[in-house]
């Protein structure tokens, strides 16, 4: 079964509509390929290179050549990290079609890391592309396919852990999934970095979710300096793998925290790096609360787009928003996380939001009837703040 995901594929087409390249970033296994190949069976000509196969790298030696020769078909080129130098020449062959009139839909490009695919194409392309996300499977699109929150909160948003035909087949492909990423991709895009550590630094994160980054501990716990934690943990960022969720830093007379959260973004992830196969498991776990929280914040960023800035707010004097949305320099709403049918807001949350003087006050909570509380606040199920975000 393959999960519909027709939102996302409108936004590519429109992307490609409007510029002659894009690029397509996510992680490993989340469906990039899947809707590349969609979109081709739709698009007369278009051809499919994937750069992980040596025929089609053989294909791309003469890139220049082989591209020139391809006019007035859209060319969807896989894993393309593995030949940064391919955008110099990309940038030569746009310039050259937007000089005959043919300015948009000439390139798709598939990455499964941000940095450096998006440093090499943004000082190579400027002006010439736009990146799209592709998120896990949203709460909206599960549902669609039959999938409920809390099966999608389990298994998490990868399209092949999600539609498993039951847990324990979910789990396990989540634990290859992982085993995969330390012994294949850490090598490739970091060499010298120990796959081991890092294995284990990503298991303390999601036993830690949605804390605090405290490198010095964390170096201390795996014996190695907090700069060489910083620079694991921008990897697994760069692998998207991780969010650092940036705290709001705003000019206020309040005493702020400054440190990022961390969390593993993706739900699944999390429950296989700390065993959890079932959903018993995970209710009886520590973990359950911060779960949810990483869950909903992941899937609100996505609902909420580019132009939305997440990050969240803390005093050292204990006022706190779990999520905020900044958009144009204005905060637009806060957010309060409950995995609670009956869900209780500390005073912290109306604090901070008079503090940031912020009128859209929304708890997202695991009930699906939404209702007024005290303080101007609402309380919503996860799809309904979907919903308002969109």
């Amino acid at each position: 079964m393959i999960i519909p995901r027709p939102r996302v594929e409108q936004a590519l087409r429109q992307s490609l509509a409007r510029a002659p390249a894009v690029v397509l970033l996510g992680p490993r296994q989340i469906g990039k390929t899947t809707l590349a190949k969609k979109l081709a069976k739709n698009e007369k000509g278009a051809i499919y290179l994937d750069l992980e196969k040596a025929a089609d790298l053989r294909r791309l030696e003469d890139a220049g050549a082989f591209l020139r020769s391809q006019p007035g078909r859209l060319v969807i080129i896989d894993e393309v990290h593995r030949l940064p130098n391919l955008f110099a020449e990309l940038r030569g062959i746009i310039d050259e079609r937007r000089a005959g009139g043919i300015r948009t839909g000439q390139f798709l490009l598939l990455g499964s890391a941000s940095l450096d695919l998006v440093q090499h194409a943004s000082e190579t392309l400027a002006g010439r592309i736009i990146y799209l996300d592709l998120a896990p499977i949203a709460v909206d699109e599960a549902r669609g396919a039959g999938v409920g929150a809390d099966t999608l909160w389990l298994r998490g948003g990868f399209p092949e852990s999600l539609i498993a035909a039951d847990d324990a087949e979910s789990f396990e492909w989540r634990r290859n999934f992982i085993r995969s990423y330390l012994e294949r991709d850490v090598p490739m895009f970091a060499p010298r970095m120990p796959s081991n550590t890092i294995g284990r630094l990503w298991t303390m994160l999601a036993n830690a979710q949605g804390s605090l980054l405290n490198s010095a501990r964390l170096a201390q716990g795996l014996g190695v300096s907090a700069p060489m934690i910083n620079r694991y943990i921008d990897l697994l960022v760069d692998l998207m793998l991780v969010r650092r969720l940036q705290p709001w830093s705003g000019n206020l007379n309040k005493r702020l925290v400054r440190s990022p959260k961390v969390y593993v973004r993706d739900s699944g992830v999390v429950h296989a790096l700390l065993e959890l196969e079932t959903l018993d498991q995970l209710l009886g776990h520590p973990v359950v609360g911060p779960s949810w929280e990483g869950f909903v914040i992941e899937t609100l960023i996505d609902a909420a787009g580019p132009r939305r800035a997440p990050m969240f707010y803390r005093t050292q004097d204990g006022a706190e928003i779990d999520l905020l949305f900044e958009r144009a320099g204005k905060i637009e709403m806060a957010l309060e996380i409950k995995r609670s049918t009956a869900p209780k807001v500390e005073r912290g949350f109306f604090l901070a939001c008079d503090d940031l003087q912020i009128e859209r006050r929304f708890v997202v909570y695991s009930g699906q009837e939404g209702y007024p509380i005290s303080h101007g606040a609402t309380v919503l199920s996860l799809e309904e703040a979907v919903t308002r975000l969109r």
